[in-house]
């Protein structure tokens, strides 16, 4: 039995051995070896590092979800004070850290396999300098006294933060924020209080925050709370709720409140592209899972009108991508406006400016669009507005479009409005990858009601009929008046079997006795044979090839163009009556002037020859003074089928290669013409063919 009694003895030998060794390392002065700790913190880090204050050791029970050995075995509790740990050469703040006092559990084992395993960490009164230079090189990569990098890693599982402060200047993203750390108190689940100051890409950044004062750095699946209120630039940040894991932000689930003047301000906060906007406010769940960002069921408000849905954000290569689908229930018209290139009725443009009024005399839009930006981001968007709320003179009614960004080309197929009873559907292709831009479009009109289309006008509201028609048109330009002055195409469209006021006619003839005759007896309805108008566009100058309305009573022939690029009308109308007229100042009408200032009157030499005749007449032979006045009717249908099978042909984008074709007084396209030329035009659907 001498064995058992030498393992009895062995047995307590190596207890008193660590019992010694546990009271040995329990009362030792530990500031002994502070010296010796600096030493190998510093050639392990290849930083100066340095604790000043007290060091002491105390034990914790053992980890039971340790694995091995580790389970079984007590824990160290450091606590040091005053500590310093310096910082990387090229920059200009010497230390990294200084903290009031450190106090840390280790885990023993990892130790053998040159890990440090921290499961949880308490600093207090921290003062951290967080920074990246341009060229990638940060101050949290740490190496060796002789340049290689450590063999040592360091793992923290719990981190824990009491009054202190935080400086973070991270120069490839732009960021430079200052972060001061306060311990509050009676405000469960929150633990420690943020102020925020500083610019995130050149946007002044301030604000305030709660969050738990205990953050676990390892994917435990513990929330951490967090309750923010930051203001980037012009733009309103709230969000409220939790995460976990802050390296990959699992498991988030935040209530988000975004607002602003104008969501183009999102841009450099965000990389996604957004328009220009009136003022903006939206609240919905911001969710994240691995290279997706979700903003699900949100609703707010841009202007006075309203939207709803979800927007998904997802990293991929070569670019991010922004999907998902809103909905405007009640869409007011001026808050569309600085999306299709108008003015921001709020005044807000891009960061730093305001919109650019156009020039003197000029109505047509000059602010460009930042095709810059295009290529930072891909899109794939539907957008439906169910109501439009505009002025009353616009008959539009809904809206629905999916915008498509790709590789700096945006495309909105359709963009589809609901005007007049009925719809314009248009597909755009903006190439944003050219300078200038060009687009591409092409534009279809089905079924819009005359009497809608001018609302205000007395005369027209018992005009019945269709519009229909098409346009192909390719520009360059940054701007809405760039793209006008510089396009090519044409611009083509008819009315069919509709009809039209009697005393509308009567006016544009300067029928004086009809008019009062029609006064005196009430207007009627007179049937329309056919309208149809075909231009030719050039260089953003609309030649009207063929523009003719033809009733039973009257044709009406309108020539001449408009000049997209100098925004100046030169259009003459001559109506051409069919049946005997009493007292007629007939002569041609014309629409000159500006668009700001357009001027619309009659061919005065004209007018004052038919009533200097009728004067002299008179002199001489009263009975023959309404000579002049007389309208015997020499007017003639206008070849109206000719004209509607011509119209229904595909359409040009080059309106040079259209051959003109002689009009129904023999006169050529390109000479002395007359409103019943023809030419060719879009494919118009099914139409009838007038008699």
């Amino acid at each position: 039995m001498r064995w058992v009694t030498s393992l009895k003895w062995l047995a307590i030998t190596m207890v008193a051995i660590v019992l010694a060794f546990a009271a040995f390392i329990t009362w030792f002065d530990w500031n002994y070896a502070r010296p010796f700790i600096n030493r190998e913190v510093s050639t392990a880090t290849g930083r100066p590092f340095d604790i000043r204050g007290d060091l002491s050791l105390h034990w914790l029970a053992p980890n039971a979800k340790a694995p091995g050995l580790g389970r079984w075995l007590p824990r160290p509790r450091l606590i040091a004070n005053d500590i310093v740990l310096g910082n990387v050469a090229w920059s200009q703040t010497p230390n990294m850290i200084t903290v009031g006092q450190l106090t840390f559990s280790l885990e023993w084992l990892p130790l053998l396999d040159k890990r440090v395993v921290l499961p949880e960490v308490t600093l207090s009164a921290p003062k951290v300098v967080i920074e990246q230079r341009s060229d990638g090189q940060n101050n949290w990569t740490f190496a060796k006294g002789d340049g290689k990098p450590s063999p040592w890693t360091l793992r923290i599982g719990r981190l824990l933060l009491e009054d202190g402060a935080v400086h973070v200047n991270l120069v490839p993203q732009q960021l430079d924020l200052q972060a001061n750390i306060a311990t509050i108190d009676a405000q469960a689940p929150y633990g420690i209080g943020l102020s925020l100051k500083g610019t995130f890409r050149k946007v002044a950044v301030s604000g305030k925050a709660r969050a738990g004062d205990v953050l676990s750095l390892e994917d435990t699946g513990d929330p951490y709370p967090l309750d923010a209120d930051v203001r980037i630039g012009r733009t309103q940040i709230a969000a409220n709720g939790t995460f976990t894991n802050p390296a990959t932000l699992s498991a988030l689930d935040m209530h988000l409140r975004l607002s602003g003047p104008t969501m183009a301000d999102l841009y450099p906060i965000t990389g996604v592209l957004l328009p220009q906007t009136p003022a903006y406010e939206t609240n919905g769940h911001l969710l994240h899972t691995a290279g997706v960002w979700r903003y699900e069921r949100f609703q707010g408000k841009v202007g006075q009108s309203d939207l709803s849905g979800t927007l998904v954000f997802r990293q991929r290569q070569p670019r991010n991508i922004l999907q998902g689908a809103v909905v405007s229930n009640q869409l007011r018209l001026v808050d569309l406006g600085p999306v299709i290139g108008t003015r921001n009725p709020s005044g807000g443009g891009d960061l730093t400016g305001k919109p650019k009024a156009p020039p003197s005399g000029k109505v047509l839009p000059v602010d460009p669009f930042k095709t810059d930006r295009w290529r930072a981001i891909d899109a794939d968007v539907q957008f439906t507005g169910r109501k439009i709320i505009k002025d009353k003179r616009l008959p539009i009614d809904n809206l629905v479009t999916h915008l498509v960004l790709d590789d700096g080309v945006l495309s909105l197929r359709p963009l589809e409005f609901g005007v007049a009873g009925g719809r314009i559907t248009s597909t755009l292709v903006l190439d944003g990858q050219t300078e200038p831009m060009k687009v591409d479009s092409q534009v279809s009109l089905r079924h819009l009601q005359i009497k809608q289309l001018l609302p205000d006008v007395d005369l027209m509201k018992t005009s019945v009929g269709e519009v229909n028609g098409d346009a192909a048109l390719t520009a360059t330009g940054n701007s809405i008046a760039a793209l006008a002055g510089s396009s090519n195409g044409e611009i083509k469209s008819l009315i069919d079997r509709g009809s039209m006021s009697k005393l509308m006619l009567e006016y544009l003839g300067l029928n004086v006795g009809n008019i009062v005759l029609t006064k005196l007896f009430g207007d009627k309805q007179i049937e329309m044979r056919c309208a149809a108008a075909d231009f030719a566009v050039r260089d953003g100058v609309m030649d009207a090839r063929t523009f003719v309305i033809d009733t039973d009573d009257t044709s009406i022939g309108v020539t001449g163009q408009i000049d997209l690029k100098r925004e100046h009308f030169n259009l003459t109308i001559r109506p051409e009556p069919k049946h005997f007229g009493l007292l007629s100042l007939r002569s041609p009408l014309y629409v000159r002037g500006t668009f700001q200032h357009p001027d619309v009157g009659v061919n005065v030499p004209t007018l004052i020859a038919r009533a200097g005749g009728a004067i002299a007449l008179g002199v001489l032979a009263p009975y023959t003074a309404l000579v002049p006045l007389l309208e015997l009717g020499p007017g003639k249908d206008s070849p109206c089928g000719e004209l509607l099978a011509r119209l229904q042909r595909p359409p040009s984008r080059h309106p040079s290669a259209v051959k003109p074709v002689s009009g129904a007084n023999g006169h050529p396209a390109g000479g002395k013409r007359d409103a019943r030329t023809s030419a060719t035009a879009p494919e118009l659907g099914p139409v009838r063919d007038a008699p």
